[in-house]
């Protein structure tokens, strides 16, 4: 069976079995990384992260969108979502051919 997602934990155990912080500590670290990036998102509402990529917010508008199963339109509220883009050495990485 394989395993989809790679979560906290795996993300954890890696520091763990690597760098031989304890399991405690390795958790720690994880949760402390991504609370800080949350943070500096939030508050400059964009990050850059050399040779990995930028996390920035977009705010998306108020729009009328539809059930696709019961075809009844409902308004979609205002919101902030966080976009993504690798940078080029990442893109680089996984589109190595093997």
């Amino acid at each position: 069976m394989t395993k989809k997602n790679f979560t906290r934990k795996d993300l954890s155990n890696k520091i763990h079995q690597n760098l031989g912080f304890s399991k405690n500590l390795s958790s720690k670290i994880v949760d402390d990384l991504f609370e800080h990036i949350i943070l500096e998102i939030i508050k400059l509402n964009k990050i850059k992260i050399s040779s990995f990529g930028t996390f920035s917010i977009l705010n998306k508008k108020e729009r009328i969108g539809r059930n696709p199963k019961t075809r009844i339109d409902a308004k979609i509220l205002p919101r902030k979502v966080v976009k993504f883009k690798p940078s080029l050495y990442f893109k680089e990485e996984i589109n190595k051919n093997d």
